[in-house]
């Protein structure tokens, strides 16, 4: 048994111990054709071939190609180049192998391909794995494109960037999946000349392009058209067929877009003084400004500088008030800085702001309003003045004599603003109805019975104050906040003189059990007013003159 053993060993140790060669590369030492164990030798690495064929887009074959190829992830790999008839083929590639082929050939473009050498190679028969690329087809570069760019104004766009995609410049087919994937594309980039114009050259001519169904595809960047270091311009992006270009020019136009739309009409989307965006924008908190704080409004596309007028006045409008304003970055920004202590805390302002837009020459104009005032910081509203309209010409000598049907003007410290619902009530501390005394069932005195005095109404300015005939005319027309620090009552009762030691009381308690309703007055920081204010002094205002 044991001699049975040694013999069938033997060759296969003979073999394994002596000096074998494998010249023909087929997987089996030379001279051992046919071993008594062993039926077929697989080889320990098994190889395959790629190869394919480079032609022009005329289907011309094109010699002297380079084709590198690159072995999945390694650094280098093998080369060959296409002979006359535009072929090429490499061997000894691992079976199974990603192989990425790069085609090269001066004046035409460059194209990359990638597939796999089939893991049929090392199997019966032996080495026969063969990855296929073909036809190849490469785009020569021999041609232009002209680009003329101009501004939005029609004006050469002199230094403009542009980037011009060429795609496909080239296509193959792969013969092992039958798949055709075009994977070549050229980028071109050009600069314009003085005369507005971008050459891009060494790209694949129409006549090519139109051959592999491609495209140029234009990319043209937002410039600083007036040089002051601000993009005023938008970009441009066009995409033409090769059969277009053939078909027409191959000089084109592309006029750069204004860098917002030129059909949209100039307006103000941002700052903080909402009142001049629209006439929804009319709440008190969006509009309040910090003492001492500028005013910042953006534009929605950029404004000629020397046209922006800005107009400030108080609350009545009888004056403006001094005021500075400078366009910045590039026009889509303005800054409006009031005079140092004009804007005080609790008063209200009106702004007018007119300016035309750089890019089509539509105008802006509005009238807005503004708080002064932290929307952080509220504040307490207290009484500031009471006024009352003499209606006597002349009033009564040596005296301040209030009389029925005038009208008594209540300022508060701050504007407030009347919901929809009852009226604040308003008790003087003074015989009314000359019965002696103050209270009781006396409606308007301090005290009564039942709480009922002069309901208190909204007098928001909208006009200056009535000083002379003809009467005063505003700045420019005033835009209603619905927040005011005017307020007023018609005085119903006996005269009263010495209204300038008069107290006068707004009972706002009598709103507190209908707070969270409509019944209720609030500051401009969105505080409910709820305590009674009073104060003692009633000044009077002389009737306007006579004409």
């Amino acid at each position: 048994m044991k001699k049975h053993v040694l013999m069938a060993v033997l060759p296969l140790m003979v073999w394994g111990c002596g000096d074998a060669t494998d010249a023909d590369n087929d997987g089996v030492a030379d001279g051992i054709r046919d071993p008594n164990n062993v039926s077929v030798v697989v080889p320990s690495t098994p190889k395959g071939t790629v190869s394919g064929q480079v032609l022009g887009t005329n289907l011309a074959p094109l010699a002297d190609v380079t084709v590198a190829m690159t072995i999945g992830s390694q650094p280098t790999g093998k080369s060959a180049t296409t002979d006359a008839s535009g072929n090429f083929v490499m061997s000894d590639v691992p079976a199974g192998a990603q192989v990425l082929l790069t085609f090269s050939k001066t004046g035409y473009a460059t194209l990359r391909a990638a597939s796999t050498v089939p893991s049929s190679a090392g199997t019966v028969p032996i080495n026969n794995g063969n990855a296929s690329f073909g036809p190849v087809t490469l785009a020569q570069l021999n041609g232009s494109l002209i680009v003329n760019v101009v501004t939005p104004q029609g004006r050469p766009a002199v230094g403009a960037k542009g980037t011009l995609e060429v795609d496909h410049a080239g296509s193959v087919i792969l013969s092992n999946d039958g798949v055709s994937s075009v994977v070549s594309k050229v980028y071109v980039e050009a600069t314009a000349d003085a005369n507005g114009v971008l050459t891009f050259s060494g790209i694949p001519a129409g006549v090519e392009l139109a051959r592999l169904n491609g495209s140029y595809n234009l990319w043209i960047a937002p410039m600083d058209s007036n040089g002051d270091g601000v993009v005023d311009t938008g970009g441009y992006v066009k995409s033409y067929s090769g059969g277009t270009i053939v078909g027409t020019q191959t000089t084109t136009l592309a006029q750069l877009a204004y860098s917002k739309p030129s059909n949209v009409a100039l307006n103000i989307e941002g700052g903080n003084v909402s009142s001049l965006k629209g006439a929804t924008e009319l709440d008190p908190i969006r509009n309040m400004v910090r003492p001492g704080e500028p005013i910042y409004v953006y534009f929605n596309q950029p404004v000629q500088p020397g046209s922006l007028l800005v107009r400030l006045t108080d609350e009545y409008a009888k004056e403006s008030l001094p005021v500075t304003a400078s366009v910045n970055v590039g026009g889509y920004s303005a800054t409006i800085t009031p005079a140092n202590g004009i804007v005080q805390e609790g008063k209200e302002y009106n702004i007018f702001v007119r300016a035309v837009s750089a890019e089509g020459g539509s105008n802006y104009s509005r009238t807005g309003f503004f708080f002064g005032g932290d929307q952080y910081a509220p504040k307490a509203v207290t009484i500031a003045e009471l006024r009352y309209q003499e209606q006597e010409r002349p009033p009564a000598v040596g005296a301040f004599q209030l009389n029925s049907g005038e009208t008594v003007y209540v300022s508060f410290s701050a504007p407030i603003a009347k919901q929809v619902g009852q009226s604040v009530q308003v008790l003087l501390g003074a015989d009314i109805d000359g019965v002696g005394g103050t209270g009781g069932n006396s409606v308007g005195e301090i005290g009564n019975n039942s709480g009922q005095g002069f309901p208190l109404e909204m007098a928001e300015p909208t006009k200056p104050i009535q000083t002379r005939t003809p009467a005063e005319l505003p700045v420019f027309g005033i835009q209603a906040s619905g927040y005011s620090t005017r307020y007023s009552f018609i005085y119903s009762g006996n005269p009263l003189v010495g209204v300038d030691r008069l107290r006068v009381q707004v009972v706002f308690s009598n709103l507190a059990p209908v707070l969270g309703t409509n019944d209720t007055y609030e500051s401009i920081w969105g505080q409910p007013i709820n305590a009674d204010l009073e104060l003692t002094g009633i000044i009077q205002q002389p009737p306007p003159p006579l004409p």
